[in-house]
């Protein structure tokens, strides 16, 4: 497992973190979504084997939000 940490930019109301929690968690791979809406920051729990980090800014981004930034931790 892998967790990807991006940055966006453009969430402007609690409805914007509801909407990129919902289309995240549907993505194949995908095991946990937290979205921190006051830092402006996305944390997904992944699969490296069904998906990866840039798939899911891809998402973020097709939404109508920037990713600034995105950063991949390895999970134990």
């Amino acid at each position: 497992m892998q967790k990807a940490i991006l940055r966006v930019g453009g969430m402007t109301c609690p409805s914007c973190l509801t909407t990129i929690q919902t289309a995240l968690s549907k993505q194949n791979g995908v095991d946990e979504v937290n979205v921190l809406f006051n830092a402006g920051k996305v944390k997904a729990l992944f699969d490296e084997k069904a998906t990866d980090a840039q798939s899911l800014a891809s998402i973020v981004s097709e939404l109508g939000y920037s990713v600034e930034k995105v950063t991949v931790k390895e999970q134990n």
